[in-house]
């Protein structure tokens, strides 16, 4: 029997990276997932995969910064399942024009925010009834180790942040319910996106880095654990979403190589 046998979840973002590779996980678990994805070619491919495999899994076309998207998105995974366990809040991510603040556009500002800090609260205010009503569940939202310490892009930074307060608050206040809810914060996870971003930085995706790489990802705090995998983070996810963390609640989970904590490595040769 898995760790998430009978239970429903549905993930956001879950068309590529970190929240496909979850879905896939809590399916071999026992889940039955939805993924709620803006990109139909990926979501259906996603979902078409995990049915392939002898999972259940069905694709809803969302846009989680659209309310009314994301109460469509819930209801029909209710139609499709009967009910709902987990909350995976992935989607997000930061704006090449997140700069300073004074040089900072307002829409930016605003994009940022839509997409990182409001989408799981409508995903929150929409499913959270049917989690009552299920007899409690797990919301996992995503924050980042840049929402741990700030960072040059203060509005991606400010979003983050924000989930964690966030996510202490949902903890608090469905607590009698059954509900938990906790955060995970990653730091470099080798994803679709991520690669095409450091394509100019090929010691990052080294699999076996040399003495020089090394040195040069110790001084940036990324040695020895370097890059994570979208199946590192899963796994936390699943922890989460599982009966096993039910003494978790309103934690942020950082989950970032010790970046957050600025472990100083000292390499051994």
């Amino acid at each position: 029997m898995g760790r998430m046998e009978g239970k429903v979840a549905f993930l956001t973002g879950g068309g590529a990276g970190i929240a496909n590779a979850t879905a896939k996980a809590f399916v071999r678990e026992g889940a039955k997932v939805a993924l709620f994805e803006l990109n139909a070619e990926t979501g259906e491919k996603a979902a078409a995969e995990i049915r392939a495999a002898g999972g259940e899994a069905i694709f809803v076309k969302t846009d989680v910064t659209q309310d009314e998207s994301v109460r469509d998105a819930v209801a029909a995974t209710i139609t499709e399942y009967g009910r709902l366990d987990v909350i995976m809040n992935c989607a997000g991510g930061a704006l090449q024009e997140d700069v300073p603040v004074h040089r900072m556009d307002l829409d930016v500002w605003q994009r940022t925010i839509a997409l990182n800090l409001l989408h799981p609260f409508l995903c929150c205010r929409h499913a959270i009834p049917h989690m009552i009503e299920a007899g409690g569940g797990s919301i996992i939202n995503f924050a980042s180790h840049l929402g741990l310490k700030g960072s040059e892009k203060p509005a991606y930074a400010a979003s983050k942040g924000g989930i964690m307060s966030f996510t202490q608050t949902l903890a608090a206040q469905y607590a009698e319910y059954g509900i938990r809810a906790n955060a995970i914060a990653p730091g470099a996870v080798r994803t679709e996106r991520a690669i095409k971003r450091w394509e100019n930085k090929e010691w990052l995706l080294a699999e076996n880095p040399t003495p020089a790489a090394r040195a040069r990802m110790a001084l940036q705090k990324l040695y020895p654990f370097s890059i994570g995998e979208p199946e590192d983070i899963a796994a936390i996810a699943v922890f989460l979403g599982s009966d096993e963390s039910r003494m978790i609640t309103g934690s942020t989970i950082a989950a970032d190589g010790g970046r957050s904590s600025y472990i100083k490595v000292q390499p051994l040769e």
